[in-house]
């Protein structure tokens, strides 16, 4: 075999090493210390340095080196045309020092090999391009000697320029989507801080002022809180917001609706299981407290869990840990615990279908929603909010007649918010107009009672009613000392001319004036 041959298979050798080196790593430093690694053992080079083009200060810095020490790296800064490797990143062509003692253009900038008077070294550089843009210098040390073919050496070192500067555009186009999905995630989040924030939780009756004292006190605490409330009040959104104004907002906030799930599943699904666990386990599967890992599972429809869950449910709420389904292994969590129900839990215990332990363990912080019958004075207010909502959808700007308001506001509404939010988007479709009158509005009559069935605290029964008959007096008082300004009466209440405008709505009331 003759020495040609042998350089061939050596070349080969390299780039293949090169080759595998290049994909064998998610960090690009160990990616390119390991190749100049492997040119020094191959092909008996010395030290190598792979120098990059600083976008942001336009200055060379050695980013990947064989053979220099840390410090030694960091000496290794040229400007664009400077020294030898600032003149091969300028010109984009390879450039050979036979003898480096000799060149006056090499620098030695990092020091690393002494004395070079006193050296028999060469140095070879080579341009790193992408798209036939120069983007670094590759460079090594051989030692001089007149057998030494420097026209091989720069062959050879160009491709695996080339490889080099393929795996360093890829790392940077990884790590640039990489730091785009971390600014998205960031800005999801935040977004989803504003939407569930209370700021954003329509209400300004003095019962949901209550809900939003209450909501802001237990945010900021890692208490477990029940939110009671009639189907459609809005209990996941008090939910959302007390996760997302705490601290465990970067966290996950995991749903779980507990009347959604058939009982057979409700285990799994909560706690997860294990392979084999049971027919059709195939592979061990995470539950929803372990998906909330760091964050907050909300438990929609609490009411509903079976008896036969409610122990395993107790211990995760006290000692925040359980086992999986088919599992000896005990699972930790660091999580917070909201739950939500629309039924009534006290006659459940009575019943002997809720555990009383259970009840009182996550009844710590309770957060009853009023149903909108009791707060029909944010009507005026949802409805704007729902009929510029379906107007943004839909490129349309739709408003609704203070008659149809009034309408609305004096309507039960069993459905609570979701159903007026329903009403007010099927209106506004089915009517293709933008301004919407009560004869466009199709409500159905509802008899008396029909919520009744909902749960309510003990001792607020007749609190609405009295709550309402305090405000009116006091709305009549402030307008009538007024003159029936409602800037005036407003500051006199302490609230905003919106507001008081959504009152005397509410209420129907007209200046004395318009009764004549």
């Amino acid at each position: 075999m003759t020495i040609e041959t042998d350089r061939k298979i050596l070349e080969l050798t390299t780039l293949y090493e090169v080759a595998k080196l290049a994909s064998s790593s998610l960090d690009l430093d160990t990616t390119l210390g390991s190749i100049l690694h492997t040119l020094s053992v191959f092909l008996e080079m010395g030290r190598g340095t792979l120098t990059l083009l600083d976008p942001a200060t336009g200055v060379l810095q050695v980013r990947a080196s064989y053979g220099l020490t840390a410090g030694e790296m960091r000496r290794g800064t040229y400007k664009v045309g400077e020294g030898v490797t600032g003149k091969v990143f300028e010109t984009g062509r390879p450039f050979i020092v036979p003898d480096v003692k000799s060149e006056p253009l090499f620098l030695n900038r990092t020091g690393s090999r002494g004395d070079i008077k006193k050296e028999n070294i060469s140095f070879i550089g080579v341009p790193v391009k992408v798209n036939n843009r120069v983007i670094g210098v590759l460079s090594v040390d051989r030692l001089f000697s007149l057998n030494v073919n420097y026209e091989e050496d720069v062959r050879l070192l160009n491709v695996v320029a080339s490889i080099i500067g393929q795996t360093v555009m890829l790392h940077r186009m990884i790590k640039a989507e990489k730091d785009k999905l971390v600014r998205e995630n960031s800005r999801l989040k935040d977004e989803l801080g504003r939407r569930y924030s209370l700021p954003n939780i329509i209400g300004s009756t003095d019962v949901m002022q209550e809900v939003f004292r209450t909501v802001g006190v237990v945010s900021g605490s890692q208490s477990t809180a029940l939110i009671r409330g009639e189907s459609g009040t809005g209990k996941e959104l008090v939910a959302k917001a007390i996760h997302y104004m705490g601290k465990r907002s970067k966290g996950p906030f995991i749903k779980f609706n507990c009347a959604a799930i058939p009982e057979g599943l409700l285990e799994s699904e909560l706690f997860g299981h294990e392979k084999g666990a049971f027919t059709g386990a195939v592979a061990a599967k995470k539950g929803r407290f372990e998906m909330a890992q760091g964050g907050t599972i909300f438990l929609d429809e609490i009411g509903d869990l079976p008896l036969s869950l409610q122990p395993k449910m107790l211990r995760v709420l006290q000692e925040h840990e359980f086992e999986r389904v088919g599992g000896e292994r005990t699972m930790k969590v660091d999580i917070r615990v909201i739950a939500a129900t629309s039924r009534d839990l006290e006659t459940l215990m009575s019943a002997g279908q809720f555990r009383e332990d259970l009840y009182y363990r996550l009844n710590v912080v309770p957060i009853f929603i009023p149903p909108l019958r009791d707060r029909a004075g944010d009507i005026p207010e949802l409805v704007d909010h729902f009929a510029r909502k379906v107007g943004s959808r839909t490129d349309r700007k739709v408003r609704l007649t203070q008659d149809a308001v009034v309408a609305l506001a004096r309507y039960p509404w069993p459905g609570n918010v979701r159903e007026l939010e329903n009403v007010v988007e099927r209106t506004i479709v089915m009517s293709g107009k933008d301004v919407i009158d009560v004869t466009d509005l199709k409500l159905v009559p509802v008899q008396s009672g029909a919520a009744a069935g909902n749960p309510r605290p003990a001792g607020t029964e007749g609190l609405p009613q009295a709550v309402q008959e305090v405000e009116l007096r006091s709305l009549k008082d402030a307008l009538s000392r007024t003159g029936w300004r409602q800037a005036a009466a407003a500051r006199l209440l302490g609230i905003t001319p919106r507001q008081i405008g959504y009152r005397i709505i509410k209420y129907g009331l007209t200046p004395p004036s318009e009764m004549a």
